[in-house]
């Protein structure tokens, strides 16, 4: 069943295109609307895809060859003949998103662009540290946050307590973090609170990239078709840790 919101609000809000009040209501309601998490979700990768992506190609002299038979054939043909045309138009226009959609997870994001996703986690930890409600579940058991996340998020989120290790999970929450909707995992070391950002992607699995912001340390890496960021004002050796961690159980 598709939710109204699906149909009214969404599009407008990942445009860019709803006031202040209505897009706060929105993030409101992608804390517990699994539909429109995902619905958002994947806009977000398509539009990542096409500015990510080199969409220019230089055309080869065949097909500069083959484009100029066209135009000969459309001057050319008879009344049944332009139908061909319009086919071969569809059949560019297919080719073209074949080749967008072939370089989905091989463009390199910049420095500029992965500061700026890391601001807003920052951003998002720093207002769940705040008093006042959260959207979430309180639990260390990890079979109920794992639960309560795959239904909010729309994907299976990895769940793994590791209080042996020190890092005792401590609930979850969803988020929306650049227009997606993203699962986050709390844990707490050491009394410190520790957000793990995790969405889905199209990337290769990478290396963990870590950075400061407002005093606060993040590490975000990619594995197994999900990105993870790990945000806290604990030790960056604590966050590595929690990272090697999380990736030995992924």
């Amino acid at each position: 069943m598709r939710c109204d919101f699906a149909d009214s609000l969404l599009q407008g809000y990942f445009d860019g295109e709803l006031s202040g009040r209505r897009a706060a209501e929105l993030e409101r309601h992608l804390r517990h609307c699994a539909y429109c998490a995902t619905e958002l979700v994947d806009l977000d990768l398509l539009r990542d895809t096409l500015q990510l992506a080199q969409l220019y190609e230089p055309a080869t002299d065949s097909l500069r060859r083959k484009i100029a038979r066209v135009g000969t054939i459309a001057t050319t043909s008879t009344a049944s003949q332009p139908r061909l045309w319009h086919w071969l138009v569809a059949a560019a226009a297919l080719l073209f998103v074949a080749v967008v959609l072939g370089r989905l997870g091989h463009g390199l994001r910049g420095e500029d662009y992965q500061a700026e996703l890391a601001g807003e986690i920052v951003n998002a930890h720093v207002r769940s540290l705040k008093p006042g409600p959260v959207t979430g579940i309180a639990s260390n058991d990890e079979r109920v946050v794992k639960g309560w996340l795959d239904h909010g998020a729309g994907f299976a989120v990895p769940v793994h307590n590791f209080a042996n290790a020190g890092f005792a999970l401590t609930g979850g929450r969803l988020d929306v973090i650049e227009g997606r909707a993203v699962a986050v995992l709390v844990y707490e070391y050491n009394w410190r609170p520790i957000d793990v950002f995790i969405w889905r992607t199209r990337e290769q699995d990478s290396t963990p990239r870590t950075g400061t912001r407002r005093d606060f340390q993040w590490i975000d890496w990619r594995n197994g078709k999900m990105e993870f960021c790990a945000v806290s004002d604990a030790d960056p050796a604590d966050l590595e840790q929690l990272h090697k961690l999380i990736n030995g159980s992924t």
